[in-house]
């Protein structure tokens, strides 16, 4: 018979495949919503094309605005009906998206795209949930697993898009938020067969555990560092990727080439989750961070060789990977700052201050990339990326996180 260790372990175990199933297809949105984003947004509004990557940002705006409700509604009605409840709101915010290229209304295309970043903030949460259970080094391979179902995203998010975006001509894209709409339906069946993990989570951890105050929390040297490093690595990347579309299309590449580039981008964001927590048990979660934040900072000297199809196709793969370390890292260091009665509110504020960077990043990109060009949007990552870098090496050898130096390094 099982011990309550092992049996939370076996649900973990499920539960992570779920969620990297239901990764694969909810998880498209974002590939969808980046892919056709600010190309939409210049159909809409090509008098202003600094405001093309508007809706973008209304995106990300969205996840950061629901990122602490999330966490709050699944720690009171259980990830399951949580995760339900984003996709259910994700589908009104297709139909809206759709509607309102239909009629040519920009703003509700920026509330529609708000709704669907909503819904993003509940996927977002699905590495979370992957890693309520377990030993710590089951806990970093979780996280990798529900990654994972985003290489499969890559392909569905963009293959929708390709094979919809005209359904509805002469209005472009639309049809690709009723592909988008019927994706998550396929999501909400798979998140189903979620199995609860309060009971055996209770079992393990003792409900009497101390929780201290959100700003003691903050306040670690290791939060601190993880919520840079995730911040860095996310906004950097959406920064470059959101404009990345509309910049390939000013250069002379068709739309085609815009939606495979992201195809490439997604792909290698997630295509590493495969390897990237098993490199993070074997060297260390800092090792890991530092490569990714150092494989943006090549992204970008790739991208600044040139305009030909190759260097934004290769940027935004170096991009990927680099988020991918980065980023896995970075949330794999962040279970060092909370225990299990701490972590809904760490996780969603976490998520508040990292979405509204995101959010930010997406909205400059825009203005940035009609101010400055494609060459003004990557020179950003230098100084950002570096700077991250060296929060790493003071992490490494401050005194109080001295005592998992041997893992962090």
């Amino acid at each position: 018979m099982l011990n309550a260790q092992e049996n939370a372990q076996k649900i973990g175990k499920h539960n992570a495949l779920v969620l990297s199933l239901a990764t694969a297809f909810n998880g498209s949105i974002g590939a969808i919503a980046v892919s056709v984003g600010a190309l939409a947004g210049a159909w809409l509004s090509p008098q202003n094309l600094a405001l093309a990557t508007l809706p973008v940002a209304a995106f990300s705006v969205g996840a950061a605005a629901f990122a602490y409700p999330v966490a709050m509604l699944a720690q009171k009605f259980g990830r399951k009906a949580s995760f339900i409840t984003g996709a259910v709101f994700g589908i009104f915010g297709a139909g809206a998206s759709a509607f309102a290229l239909q009629n040519s209304l920009f703003g509700l295309f920026c509330l529609g795209f708000f709704m669907v970043g909503g819904a993003n903030a509940f996927i977002q949460q699905y590495r979370f949930a992957a890693a309520d259970i377990g030993t710590d080094k089951f806990k970093s391979r979780a996280i990798s697993w529900v990654l994972t179902g985003g290489i499969f995203a890559a392909f569905i998010g963009t293959e929708t898009v390709l094979r919809t975006k005209d359904l509805l001509l002469p209005i472009p894209f639309a049809g690709a938020f009723f592909g988008m709409a019927g994706l998550l339906a396929i999501g909400i069946g798979i998140l189903a067969f979620l199995k609860p993990t309060r009971i055996e989570t209770c079992a393990v951890h003792p409900e009497n555990e101390a929780v201290r105050a959100i700003s003691t929390i903050f306040k670690q040297p290791v939060f601190l560092v993880a919520l840079l490093c995730a911040v860095t690595s996310y906004a950097m990347m959406t920064f470059v990727m959101t404009g990345a579309p509309l910049a390939m299309k000013l250069n002379g590449h068709s739309e085609v080439e815009a939606v495979l580039g992201i195809r490439w981008h997604v792909l290698a964001m997630f295509g590493p989750s495969f390897m990237t927590g098993l490199l993070i048990v074997k060297f260390g979660k800092l090792p890991v961070i530092g490569t990714g934040l150092m494989l943006l900072m090549v992204c970008a000297a790739v991208a600044l060789n040139g305009l030909q199809l190759w260097n934004f196709w290769g940027s935004l793969i170096l991009l990927g990977i680099g988020w991918n370390f980065g980023f896995i890292g970075a949330t794999t260091l962040l279970n060092e700052a909370y225990s299990d009665g701490e972590k809904n509110k760490v996780q969603g504020l976490h998520d508040l201050i990292l979405f509204s960077s995101v959010a930010a990043a997406s909205l400059a990109s825009g203005a940035v990339l009609h101010n400055f060009g494609w060459n003004g949007v990557v020179l950003v990552l230098f100084p950002v990326c570096g700077f991250a870098l060296l929060s790493l090496l003071w992490l490494a050898f401050n005194n109080t996180y001295r005592g998992n130096i041997s893992e962090g390094l």
